[in-house]
């Protein structure tokens, strides 16, 4: 079977050289760490022809800014261009090259990395980088500091209790970090250039924020928080001591703007208020080209998913699960709602990353079957809760996916309530909120399969929102985990596709391709496999 690594490198390069009409320039900007809200109107340019600001405009809000305290790509998307990583992404795959880190060595045993940092480096605060700092942002994040609002801590760093993730991280000198793991880890290397959880964060910050600079970000990357409107935009300027000078911001303000409704995005677009835009589906297509707009698309790193709720009265066991799913003619759905741009999804992971779908049999349409099923299990109805917005899987929005399922459970005899939310708050209602079955998605952060199969064994429910519990499930993800790439690891995450497709915690929707508009005054942005979009080498003609 064809590598990870191998398949990853296939990947269409996603540099993208978009569009915008004229830019909001700043009116007021704020250096440092933190600082006090700034509102820009007007347009500018340099003396070299470029525009001052590139406006990208997104779904919603982020849940927030601190790496360590949120698990969303909206926030993902702004936080990858404020702070960095030990490691790092090409920005065409998931391969990973020297970050903050210069250079890395990892033991025989592979339980311990010996990371050189960069000298000379500084936080957007001032704060020195050094091992002091990258000791303190991880550990943090490690059983016994850790807390419940950290999704992500037990995910990237593991939990060493359980046999697993870092145990010790240690400053052998200022630009010497050691990285001790419990038991050796395959992706452990991928997981240091995640975008959530894995970046360094100025210690300065952290302690004046009390702990949480969701508010606050500071980091060491090209681009420096200035403001955060809510509901409105947050607003970038360019870090102008960045440490990389090969990398170095070429556009002085970034503006993320925040519009709910899929067809205002696209009019901000058309008319110049946004450069580049997501959360777009195929009905907007045309609109975005015929304005004289560039649509960018590509096969994603995703999976589009529905959750039962395994700790449910409702969906505790297989039957349960197997029998709703068999009433969801899963082909049909798909094609109604996303056309040619999402494809039927067989297994967990992107046939492209994993190609198992001639292994895996999921659950097949019979409604027949669905309908006698769930009579006999008395099942007549079903509480679901949602999402309102666009999602990078799911580019109709949450609700239009429920209602789609709730009009197949009609037909076979079962009401389908409804609850719908905005992103932020529905990433707490799936957490707190009593529900047979949710509706949800992942974007693969690193290329490792472990990223997409470790989510049903995450003893967190914000990643693990069906509170799947199987200890043969968690066994073979330990297997996976310690064993290093070749067959034999593909052939551990075969099984964990099988058995997810046996046990039915979720009812597999779609992998969508990755959607943008832009217009072709914008170039040299991209959108990394993972979800981000890297804002510093981008420029836009004036």
């Amino acid at each position: 079977m064809e590598s990870n690594k191998n398949v990853m490198s296939r990947r269409k390069f996603v540099e993208l050289f978009g569009a915008a009409a004229s830019a909001t320039a700043l009116s007021s900007l704020m250096t440092g760490c933190g600082s006090t809200r700034a509102s820009g109107s007007g347009t500018g340019s340099s003396a070299s022809g470029t525009a001052d600001t590139i406006t990208f405009a997104q779904g919603s809000d982020p849940r927030g800014l601190d790496p360590a305290y949120v698990d969303d790509g909206e926030s993902a998307k702004i936080m990858a261009n404020i702070y960095e990583t030990l490691l790092k992404y090409d920005k065409s795959s998931c391969d990973v090259k020297p970050g903050l880190a210069k250079s890395y060595e990892v033991s025989d045993d592979g339980l311990t990395y010996t990371l050189h940092l960069q000298e000379g480096v500084k936080f957007h605060d001032g704060t020195d980088f050094d091992a002091d700092a990258v000791k303190k942002s991880i550990e943090r994040q490690l059983e016994g500091n850790r807390n419940d609002d950290m999704p992500y801590a037990s995910f990237v760093f593991g939990t060493a209790s359980e046999g697993n993730g870092v145990s010790t991280v240690e400053a052998i000198d200022s630009t010497t970090v050691k990285i001790t793991l419990v038991a050796a880890s395959t992706p452990f290397l991928k997981n240091l250039a995640m975008s959530l959880a894995s970046p360094i964060v100025s210690p300065t910050a952290v302690e004046k924020a009390g702990g949480n600079v969701n508010e606050s970000p500071c980091g060491t990357g090209p681009y420096t928080f200035v403001s955060w409107t809510k509901s409105q935009n947050i607003v970038l300027k360019a870090n102008d001591s960045y440490w990389d000078s090969d990398n170095a911001p070429k556009t002085p303000n970034i503006i993320f703007k925040f519009i709910s409704e899929n067809a205002s995005r696209v009019t901000a677009l058309n008319n110049g208020e946004a450069d580049i835009i997501d959360g777009i589906d195929d009905s907007v297509v045309d609109t975005i080209t015929s304005a004289g707009n560039s649509l960018y698309d590509e096969d994603g790193m995703n999976i589009n998913y529905m959750a039962f709720n395994t700790q449910s009265d409702t969906f505790k066991t297989p039957e349960a699960r197997k029998a709703f799913a068999k009433a969801v003619d899963v082909d049909e759905m798909v094609k109604s709602l996303y056309g040619d741009y999402a494809g039927v999804a067989s297994s967990i992971m992107p046939l492209w990353m994993a190609p198992y779908d001639k292994d895996v049999t999921q659950t097949s349409f019979d409604k027949d079957a669905a309908k006698s099923e769930l009579a006999a299990l008395g099942i007549t109805s079903v509480k679901c809760i949602t999402y309102s917005n666009a999602r990078p899987y799911n580019t109709k929005g949450g609700q239009a996916l429920a209602e789609a399922v709730q009009g197949y459970l009609k037909d076979v005899g079962v009401d389908v309530s409804i609850d719908t939310y905005d992103w932020t708050t529905y990433k707490t209602k799936v957490q707190t909120e009593a529900y047979d079955i949710c509706f949800y998605g992942w974007v693969g952060d690193n290329g490792d399969p472990d990223n997409f199969m470790n989510l049903l064994s995450d003893s967190n429910v914000s990643m693990n929102v069906a509170r799947f519990d199987d200890a043969d499930y968690k066994a073979l993800i330990a297997q996976g985990v310690a064993t290093p790439d070749g067959d034999a690891r593909d052939d551990i995450y075969l099984q964990c596709e099988k058995m997810a497709a046996d046990k039915q915690p979720w009812l597999l929707i779609s992998h969508s391709k990755n959607l943008a508009g832009y217009s072709p005054k914008v170039k040299d942005f991209v959108i990394h496999p993972t979800g981000v979009v890297w804002l510093w080498g981008a420029t836009k003609e004036a």
